[in-house]
Parts: C-alpha cells; structure tokens; sequence
C-alpha cells in the first residue's frame, strides 16, 4: 500500500482542517516546499497536495504554487487536487509535471464531461475523489470544497465510470478527516469489494501504523495521511516501511 503524505494549502501556507471545516483550520510553520522535500527524504514517491482556496472558489488558485512545487521536488510524484473544473487546468498541472491530478465536485455533476478525460488522458493521470457523508447508512458526495453535500451516493456515482474508464479512487470520510480517530476501513472494504478493478485510495482519520495495516487489510492501495504526521503521532519513515 502506497503513503501518500498530504500538504493542505491555504494562502501558500501548510494547513489542516477539522472535518473539512474552513473555519477551523490549523496552520503549520512549514514552508510547502520544506514539507515535500522532508516527505522525499523519507522515503515516499508520491504526495498529495491540495489547493484549499481552490476547492472552496471551484477555481484554480494556487495552481502555479503546485507547479512551481512539482518542478522543485522532482523525482516525488504529486498528486494534485482542488479548483479543478476545464480540462485545460488538468494540462496545465500535468505540463507543469503534476504527475496525477484529482477531479473531484465534477465527477458527481458532470460525469459525462469528467468521463471524456479520462478517455482521452488515460485513466492514470487523473483520480477521482468522492468525499462523502454518511446520512443514515447511505454515503452521500459532498461537493464544492466539501462544504455541501449532494443527493447523490457514492455508488451512484461510481456507477457512471464502468471497469476501464477509471483507475484511480480517492474516497474520504468528511467526519473521519483531520480528527485522527481512525480511518473509516469499513467503507475502504466495501469501495473495494464493490469495485475491485479500483486502486482505492483512502483518507481521513489516520493516526498511527496499525491505522495503516487496517487499511491495507481492506484492501486499500494508497492512504493519504496528514495531519497525524504534523504533529508527530506518526513517523512517516516507519509507516512507509511498515507498509511495503
């Protein structure tokens, strides 16, 4: 299982929500560049970064900055999420050397559109993120930065990439993320038996290393961590080398 070590970007600064909560954001005293590079040194091959201004706006703002950070830290693969709405975003991230970029709001209310790119880019360059709320027993897509929450079901959703369309999932527990109270392993398993041609990447509430086996045990392929490394519960060096 992949660690994907996540950068939270605010203003240019490193940032962690509560629950996907704007208003209740920590900011950490660690340059963008710096945290990539320390992930690097670690030991990982991929990060995940995301522009927050921009999936609160539905538009690209710090898109550049993701860029500039992808040229800088290169050979480490950056997976690139927020604002993403125009195909030509998409490009301009990977020409930039993003090496994945996330389409998330669209692939609910547009999945004839976000389906169209993955036909002509190859489903290896984009993952699709469905960050959902559970309502009842039923896992509902937030959208727009996560500040609403849609009609539509996980899998629902899922349903409108059939096997070979897609490749990449990224599902989040909105409740689980930035609470580090565990990940939601049982919706990890159930993505995964649902749609076994997915590499399912799960995110939200991870804290320590037997969070991590947990997850690979439900047969998640990568797991984005955040918060749980800034403020030390878990050494990434150790997660990536208890996972390999």
């Amino acid at each position: 299982m992949l660690i994907y070590p996540a950068v939270d970007l605010i203003g240019g600064r490193v940032v962690r929500l509560m629950r996907g909560d704007f208003d209740d954001a920590t900011v950490y005293e660690l340059a963008p560049a710096e945290a990539l590079a320390g992930f690097a040194d670690a030991g990982a091959s991929w990060a995940h970064v995301v522009d927050l201004d921009g999936a609160k706006a539905g538009a690209p703002r710090q898109h550049e900055l993701i860029g500039a950070l992808a040229k800088q830290v290169a050979p480490l693969n950056i997976q690139a999420a927020g604002g993403v709405r125009t195909r030509e975003q998409i490009e301009a991230l990977l020409d930039a050397g993003v090496a994945r970029v996330v389409v998330g709001s669209l692939a609910v209310t547009d999945p004839a559109r976000v389906k169209s790119w993955l036909d002509d880019l190859g489903p290896d360059r984009l993952t699709l993120a469905f960050d959902v709320r559970f309502v009842g027993d039923d896992p509902l897509v937030a959208v727009r930065g996560w500040e609403e929450t849609s009609d539509v079901s996980l899998w629902d959703a899922l349903k409108h990439y059939p096997a070979g369309a897609l490749r990449h999932v990224l599902v989040t527990n909105v409740n689980r993320d930035g609470a580090m109270q565990g990940p939601d392993a049982e919706l990890t398993a159930a993505v995964a038996d649902n749609r076994t041609d997915l590499a399912v990447q799960a995110s939200g509430g991870v804290r320590s290393i037997g969070d991590l086996k947990t997850l690979a045990s439900a047969r998640a392929a990568g797991a984005i961590v955040g918060r749980a490394l800034y403020e030390g519960a878990l050494d990434l060096k150790e997660a990536i080398d208890g996972c390999a």
